[in-house]
């Protein structure tokens, strides 16, 4: 995954046209890259699934 495919997917998660998204293993170092850049970081969610991956939701409130 690139830093502008991960862009997109973390826009896209923001504005509600995704629920979640699922993060595989794989590309898990270069799209936390991208997400810890932002300024909206602290709204997302990343819960460890088994395996590696992780799955991200957007929430209105950041988290502390």
């Amino acid at each position: 995954m690139d830093q502008q495919q991960a862009n997109i997917l973390l826009e896209e998660l923001k504005s509600g046209l995704r629920n979640e998204l699922r993060v595989e293993k794989e590309d898990f170092m270069s799209f936390r890259e991208v997400l810890v850049k932002r300024e909206d970081f602290k709204h997302f969610r990343g819960v460890a699934l088994r395996g590696g991956g992780v799955i991200y939701s957007f929430t209105p409130e950041p988290r502390s």
